[in-house]
């Protein structure tokens, strides 16, 4: 039930002065279904807005991964790319822009988010002027989260449509500010871009460690040392074991490989070069980070670029340490000598030495632990989604003027 409130205006016309929706918002959601941070962050925040009364439709080409469980709220919509032998690579762009139409038509929705520019920000631009065609107007938030900015969107192939989309979108937003600051560099952008932190649900990851599963790992009380990643080249999965090599010189360690991807077989060889083969498992794919987390001692992430760093985010709400590059967004969540440490990308020694640092004395561990706990909560789900139901009803109240203009009294 939609309830209106206006006056009367100059030529008999309405003027609309507010717009209160009773029944839930319907909001559709474009994300990649993968382990990434941003498909993990649209998935996470779509969960926590269905728990908060929303219906919310994901609409990708795969069911996402972190999507599990039922929730009477949430609905996917599978985007199918069909095949022909006239088409060499699948116009998987055009199949979301049709299907975008299509859900936001038959279930009526009231504004599209959509997460990652490439290609989601211009497949919603595409469905929305087809649907304006159709005096249907949806308003369309795009979120940056990182390579579809610093790597992906630079490319001269991808940065027109990438800067145009990104400007027709309604409401644009980043999560960190060096994100928004990257964006800018890169980009002709033509209207503002609000920052809205990745979040945590600190309590999902406020877990026991499961003493049974440490002892496996570590029979020995050794530290468990854990990298968590799409394994692609910008990881530097190769100073993950460089760096592991020479903290378990130093303090007997057991090293676990969380995600998977192309440079996985770099990381092999590696271990098999230095003779770690014994004690670096190789885990794949996860979906439940908590777990691994209440047993971690220590979290390393050396990437060359994180445009915020989500799963050094989750490892602190276990309370675990961070050992990092000082790049990107990881300043914004990591405090120098507090709740963890950056160095230089590629300095393998002086990150290995941080770490060792933290953890050859118990005190300072415990320490860190603490503040890394703290330092999460900061960035709580129960802190970040409210930001996000603004920035809704923000765009809802302007659909909604939008929709009232023009309409006479008889």
């Amino acid at each position: 039930m939609d309830v209106y409130s206006f006056v009367s205006g100059e030529n008999s016309y309405l003027r609309l002065i507010f717009y209160v929706k009773i029944s839930p918002m319907n909001i559709g959601i474009v994300c990649y279904p993968t382990f990434g941070g941003s498909g993990v962050l649209a998935t996470e925040l779509g969960m926590a807005l269905a728990d908060k009364g929303y219906n919310i439709h994901f609409v990708t080409y795969r069911q996402p991964a972190r999507l599990t469980g039922f929730s009477a709220n949430i609905f996917y919509h599978e985007v199918r790319v069909p095949t022909y032998p006239l088409f060499e690579y699948p116009p998987y762009e055009s199949a979301l822009a049709s299907t975008l139409v299509d859900v936001v038509k038959n279930n009526k929705l009231d504004l599209l988010h959509v997460h990652y520019a490439i290609p989601h920000a211009s497949a919603a631009y595409m469905a929305r002027q087809i649907l304006q065609k159709e005096n249907k107007y949806v308003p369309v938030i795009t979120t940056l989260h990182g390579t579809d900015i610093t790597l992906v969107g630079r490319d001269k192939t991808y940065a027109p449509v990438v800067a145009f989309s990104i400007n027709q979108s309604d409401a644009i937003t980043a999560v960190s500010n060096n994100l928004k600051e990257e964006t800018f560099r890169s980009f002709k952008i033509e209207k503002e871009i609000e920052v809205i932190y990745n979040f945590v649900d600190v309590q999902r990851f406020n877990k026991k460690p499961i003493d049974a599963f440490r002892k496996v790992i570590a029979p020995n009380n050794e530290r468990i040392i854990v990298h968590a990643s799409n394994f692609r080249k910008i990881k530097r999965i190769d100073d993950v074991i460089r760096i592991y090599k020479r903290i378990n010189e130093a303090i007997p360690s057991q090293l676990l490989l969380v995600g998977d991807g192309p440079e996985r077989h770099v990381a092999e060889s590696l271990c098999r070069e230095f003779d770690l083969c014994e004690s670096v498992r190789f885990l794949g794919k996860q979906q439940n980070m908590e777990e691994i987390f209440a047993i971690t001692d220590l979290f390393l992430l050396p990437s060359e670029y994180e445009s915020f760093g989500l799963s050094a985010l989750e490892a602190m709400a276990g309370r675990s340490p961070v050992v990092a590059t000082n790049v990107g967004g990881l300043p914004e969540i990591i405090t120098q000598g507090e709740d963890g440490f950056m160095g230089k990308v590629g300095d393998v020694d002086q990150l290995a030495g941080y770490a060792i640092d933290i953890l050859k004395n118990e005190s300072t561990f415990e320490r860190f632990k603490i503040n890394a706990r703290k330092k999460a909560e900061k960035f709580d789900i129960s802190r970040i989604i409210p930001q996000y139901e603004k920035l809704y009803e923000r765009l809802y109240e302007g659909y909604c003027k939008h929709k009232m203009k023009g309409v006479k009294i008889d």
